[in-house]
């Protein structure tokens, strides 16, 4: 079976810093696109960022400069690392993953259950 299981969120004040991160485990051959979601209190959950197996990222207009998601394919991990936090970064923020799990295998979606973040003085 495979988890993706989120860390990190917790408490922050606007303009701190905080690193999120998402370990998948189980049966994994491989990973392809890795990504954060988000959603915030009474809004549609959005992407936050993403990234290839390869490194390309992208970001969503609202975090560029700000966040930057990296990963460890050794480990089969994401991170996000959130910097000058702002109140409407306020959100349940979920960690996406098209895994293959065998070589004759197509990919398929998973989510983890997310882990809140919270800007707030």
């Amino acid at each position: 079976q495979v988890q993706l299981v989120e860390s990190g969120g917790g408490l922050v004040q606007p303009g701190g810093s905080l690193r999120l991160s998402c370990a998948a485990s189980g049966s994994i051959f491989s990973i392809n696109t890795m990504a954060w979601y988000r959603q915030a209190p009474g809004k549609e959950r959005e992407l936050a960022a993403a990234i290839t197996s390869g490194g390309s990222t992208n970001y969503v207009d609202s975090v560029k400069g700000r966040f930057t998601i990296s990963r460890d394919n050794a480990k089969n991990t994401m991170y996000l690392q959130m910097s000058s936090l702002k109140p409407e970064d306020t959100a349940v923020y979920y960690c996406n993953a098209d895994i293959i799990r065998t070589l004759w295998g197509g990919a398929m979606d998973y989510w983890g259950k997310g882990t809140l973040v919270t800007v707030s003085s």
